[in-house]
């Protein structure tokens, strides 16, 4: 004789056949998708494409400073102060873009005699960086020189913003589409189809750091006109795929 669970019209051993009937189902449901998600994790292909895009530099990033040596910390300090102010003034006039203070320095002169080491002045330098369309970078380093700079610390050439973030897309896409050509050649030779991208991993792209020109004394370029020839910047970019198969 069967027993029935009390308010159930069910027996206690045909209740048990149907909760294993109902978890045997669950189951044998559950395993292929488990499968197929072990499949997808294991047969993938891994590539990564590279791309170069290549475009004109328009803008001229220098940096000039004042130098001043006197025989006071507070003399050399007030007459650089004045040059730099000077200097500062034409820039403005100029709309040089990007326009700040890289430096001010104060350092004591020394002097050795029979090895004794004393202070014979002092020397102050302020300097100054900011960009200026490449065409108009001779011209405006000799003006500056007029106007009271005394060095020009180094000169080098990018490309702007706008150009810039173009060719960062440009660059992207170029990488994906390598990625995906390494791909499909290698999938064609194996006799194997692609399926899906199940992974993408970008690096944006960047731009190595511009060259810097040798540090040149402007006293020695004022009375001559100074050429200023811009070049070409790179821009690099990876991206890499993961596709089933």
């Amino acid at each position: 004789m069967t027993t029935a669970l009390p308010g159930s019209q069910f027996p206690h051993r045909k209740l048990w056949k149907i909760l294993s009937l109902a978890m045997l189902l669950c189951v044998n449901f559950t395993l292929p998708t488990s499968a197929q998600e072990k499949d997808k994790l294991w047969r993938t292909l891994s590539v990564s494409g590279r791309g170069v895009e290549t475009i004109p530099t328009t803008l001229a990033q220098v940096s000039l400073g004042v130098e001043i040596q006197g025989k006071t910390a507070q003399e050399v300090q007030q007459e650089a102060a004045r040059r730099s102010s000077a200097v500062v003034a034409f820039l403005k006039s100029q709309n040089v873009e990007k326009l700040q203070t890289t430096g001010i320095r104060l350092n004591p002169v020394y002097s050795y005699t029979n090895n004794v080491q004393r202070i014979t002045g002092y020397a102050a330098n302020n300097t100054v960086s900011f960009r200026i369309p490449t065409e108009k970078a001779g011209t405006l380093l000799d003006d500056a020189v007029k106007a009271g700079a005394t060095e020009i610390n180094g000169i080098s050439f990018v490309a702007n913003d706008e150009a810039i973030a173009s060719a960062q897309k440009q660059a992207l896409k170029k990488a994906t589409q390598d990625a995906q050509q390494q791909a499909d050649a290698v999938f064609s030779a194996l006799g194997l189809k692609s399926k899906e991208v199940v992974s993408i991993q970008v690096n944006n792209a960047s731009a190595p750091p511009p060259p810097m020109f040798l540090r040149a004394e402007a006293a020695k370029v004022a009375d001559a006109s100074t050429p200023v020839v811009g070049g070409e910047q790179q821009l690099e970019a990876s991206v890499t795929l993961q596709i089933s198969y």
